[in-house]
């Protein structure tokens, strides 16, 4: 299928690594003009070579939190792309394990920070570009968790449905003209996990056995973690003009986990 991205110009933030990374590689192979920003130069640096450079991509430090930063963001892909946007991907972080107990109230405040304004923030920024594009589109990338909290992750799973009513919220306020959609995350590997193999108790596990064992713990129907590319594709369609119908809309990426009709 021809998503339609040939000419377009796409933001991804957070895209210098794992899901962000993989769904800049997908716009860029469909054609698009890709934009994207993180904290780490080193990181930003080892993304730009990564996706080879080229005319139809903008790297540039931003954190997202920073309201100057996204803004001077803004204004660097306005001038490299023309003045419009078609597509901005928002890719918030990692989250945070904890119960109600363990959390303390700086605790909520960073992450309740976190995970409405690293939207918010760059929504704000780029809504006149996107307001310019003949049919632009958003895509957050959110969890599970929104609409299936664990108690481990109590701050985050508040924090995420929180994010997913905002996103439902939008979609209706910004139509007719921008279309507003998520992704839901499960369990995808990242360097979270990543690093929780790296601190494993028995090193003699390998890592194979070791996400093996974490799939089926966490009941994972297709006996798996997600790989990168595989929400990024969702990402791609939702944003593309072949999802022109969709809006308001929350597609699971979850290898099956959600108990949820």
């Amino acid at each position: 299928m021809n998503l339609g991205y040939a000419g377009r110009t796409a933001v991804v933030t957070g895209g210098t690594s794992g899901i962000g990374l993989e769904t800049a590689r997908l716009l860029l192979e469909e054609g698009a003009r890709v934009a994207i920003c993180g904290r780490d130069i080193g990181r930003l640096d080892a993304a730009r070579n990564t996706l080879g450079g080229g005319d139809n991509l903008l790297a540039r430090p931003c954190d997202v939190l920073n309201r100057e930063q996204v803004a001077a963001f803004a204004r660097a892909v306005a001038e490299w792309g023309g003045g419009a946007l078609d597509l901005l991907v928002n890719n918030a972080g990692q989250g945070r394990v904890s119960t109600f107990a363990e959390t303390t109230d700086d605790a909520w405040h960073e992450e309740l920070e976190l995970k409405f304004f690293s939207q918010i923030t760059p929504l704000r920024a780029f809504r006149p570009l996107l307001d310019r594009a003949e049919a632009p589109a958003i895509v957050g990338v959110n969890s599970l968790l929104a609409i299936q909290p664990e108690p481990h992750m109590v701050c985050t799973s508040a924090a995420r449905a929180g994010v997913q009513s905002l996103l439902k919220s939008l979609a209706t306020e910004f139509a007719p003209h921008i279309r507003v959609n998520s992704i839901l995350l499960g369990l995808v590997d990242s360097g979270q996990w990543q690093r929780r193999f790296a601190a494993r108790e028995d090193k003699a596990r390998t890592r194979d056995e070791w996400y093996g064992d974490l799939a089926r713990r966490k009941g994972i129907p297709l006996g798996r973690l997600g790989r990168p590319e595989e929400p990024a594709r969702a990402i791609l369609f939702l944003g593309s003009p072949a999802a022109s119908y969709v809006t308001g809309a929350s597609l699971e990426v979850s290898g099956g986990v959600s108990r949820h009709i």
